[in-house]
């Protein structure tokens, strides 16, 4: 399996990720349901527009995406696949909207309501390089750049 097929198959297998936004020169870090773009160049997820988390975007749209796949067990050391995703975050407005929530609901069909609340935004995050790591072995992945 290639890198990239790696990155993907990890996405898949995740429901959440660990978002990472600043403001101020404070981190903050939040677990959120997420989706994946098959071809990696972009992640969605879903807030409320009053949460902390999308005013830190507003005011800074640099964010990092921390997927896993540890278990909790001992063999987590030498086995889990972590991949930070690096990029840019914003609402997704108009034809791109669509898309997202698309993308979006297909992985969590559950969250259809949460999705469609007046105040809940549908956020996408550009990609620009995976940082993916195990306990040996680290690289870095970069999607494909053309235009959505």
């Amino acid at each position: 399996m290639d890198e990239l097929s790696e990155v993907r198959a990890l996405f898949i297998s995740q429901k959440l990720a660990v978002l990472a936004t600043q403001s101020n020169g404070q981190p903050h870090g939040c677990l959120v349901a997420f989706a994946g773009s098959d071809d990696l160049r972009y992640l969605v997820f879903v807030t409320e527009r009053d949460t902390r988390k999308y005013q830190d975007i507003r005011m800074n749209p640099r964010v990092a995406v921390l997927v896993d796949s540890r278990s909790n067990r001992e063999s987590d050391f030498a086995e889990t696949l972590a991949v930070t995703a690096r990029g840019s975050a914003a609402e997704a407005e108009g034809k791109e909207l669509d898309e997202c929530r698309r993308l979006y609901l297909a992985k969590h069909p559950y969250l259809a309501e949460f999705v469609d609340r007046p105040g809940t935004a549908l956020i996408r995050v550009r990609v620009e390089e995976y940082l993916a790591a195990t306990f040996r072995r680290t690289w870095v992945v970069r999607p494909p750049q053309t235009d959505c």
